[in-house]
């Protein structure tokens, strides 16, 4: 089926509505926040609070939020979790408008920052809910096509949430911000409520909470293909990231000015959803593992090539080609979780997932930061690339039947 035929699947299409539209909540807030805070305090150090406000609830919520996806229906998370972006950006918005108390790091900033935690355990929900309906809108043969187009939705939304999010705060306030982040995330719990889509019946008995996180667990962890596939995946990000040294590299090694960091920062996202474009309709599906072996080795050496550039456009271009290997990753890595995973179990081994992800986010950041600091700045990046690679090379040796892996041999 063509990726024009799935997109005319009102299940599917609906169900990428529903995520464009909570990712565009999420990304708005995100940037209109940051200006927020560092508005009010002028503190370097409260911009650093907010991703850990609201990582820490993230990943305490994220294996509670794989069960109850696993045993509620799922329309209703989502529009619960809808309903929660809707809730916090509601509270910014207050404070921002002067409805709640301002100034200093008072009473106005612990509100910001329970907004975040809020929205932290908010993001716990959305993908689990996404990820477990994905697999009820189509059909097996039909989940590598259907993961490029997702793919492509996911990128378009982290470039154009922060560069709306960017201009509603410069043309309109950050009252304005907030209330049109409320209104997406209000359509979203919309269009995640109206979705065509059969849900699995209840079960008769629901097995106690931590008796099915661990079997979630067990399952990850005693399946080589996807513990293979995530495991690779938080690792690359992990010592891979060069985003977070990114205003270093442009105001030490390429001289540019602040303007030049949008378009750094968008290049992989660009490349990504070229690359997600194609594999929606060329789907992987031979030689599977060995391709997102390749992938990965390949984001690898473009991370190295922009360590070593210092023409800005290649450094540029170096970035949207990491973002093109990255997007190769992302879309088989979500087949592989797809195909591989039990109906029954999608929550909770989609919020594994998240875990992995988002630890190797947050922690590469810091990772990021370290390693500049003890070896230097295009150095600890060159030595990030290498980590990269030698990580491809141990996947391929420890994991097998990832390497073998063939996408045909799952449907």
């Amino acid at each position: 089926m063509s990726a024009s035929r799935l997109l005319r699947n009102p299940g599917f299409a609906g169900l990428l509505v529903y995520r464009l539209l909570a990712m565009l909540s999420y990304q708005i807030v995100a940037v209109t926040v940051g200006w927020h805070v560092y508005e009010i305090t002028r503190d370097p150090f409260a911009l650093g609070l907010i991703g850990l406000t609201e990582v820490i609830p993230y990943f305490c919520f994220a294996l509670f939020a794989g069960y109850a996806v696993d045993h509620l229906p799922r329309r209703k998370l989502g529009m619960f979790a809808c309903l929660g972006l809707l809730l916090t950006t509601l509270m910014l918005a207050g404070v921002a408008a002067g409805v709640l108390p301002t100034g200093g790091f008072g009473f106005a900033t612990l509100t910001i920052y329970a907004a975040i935690a809020i929205n932290g355990v908010v993001r716990a929900f959305l993908s689990p809910v996404y990820m477990s309906l994905f697999a009820r809108v189509l059909k097996r043969e039909h989940f590598a096509r259907g993961s490029g187009i997702s793919s492509v939705v996911m990128q378009t939304g982290l470039v154009l949430g922060p560069a709306l999010g960017g201009a509603l705060v410069a043309w309109g306030g950050k009252t304005s911000a907030y209330l049109v982040a409320a209104g997406f995330a209000l359509a979203g719990a919309i269009a995640i409520i109206t979705l065509r889509v059969t849900e699995p019946p209840p079960q008769a008995e629901r097995a106690p909470v931590f008796k099915s996180i661990g079997e979630g667990l067990r399952f990850v962890f005693n399946n080589q293909i996807v513990l293979g596939a995530q495991a690779l995946d938080m690792f690359s990000v992990l010592f891979g990231g060069a985003v977070a040294l990114l205003p270093a590299f442009i105001h030490d090694v390429l001289h540019y000015g602040p303007e030049a960091l949008g378009v750094l920062r968008a290049a992989p996202a660009a490349g990504a959803v070229l690359m997600g474009l194609w594999l929606a309709r060329h789907p992987p599906q031979k030689n599977s593992g060995r391709l997102l072996l390749y992938a990965v080795a390949g984001f690898g050496l473009c991370i190295i090539g922009f360590a070593l550039s210092r023409s800005f456009w290649l450094s540029a271009a170096m970035l949207m080609l990491s973002g093109m290997c990255d997007g190769v990753s992302v879309v088989l890595r979500s087949t592989i979780l797809q195909l591989s995973t039990p109906d029954e179990m999608r929550g909770r081994v989609s919020s594994i997932n998240g875990i992995f992800i988002g630890s190797s986010n947050e922690l590469g950041a810091f990772e990021s930061g370290l390693m500049a600091k003890l070896m230097g700045l295009v150095p600890s990046v060159i030595f990030g690339g290498c980590m990269t690679l030698a990580v491809v090379g141990a996947t391929a040796k420890l994991a097998p039947k990832l390497r073998r892996l063939d996408l045909r041999e799952l449907q």
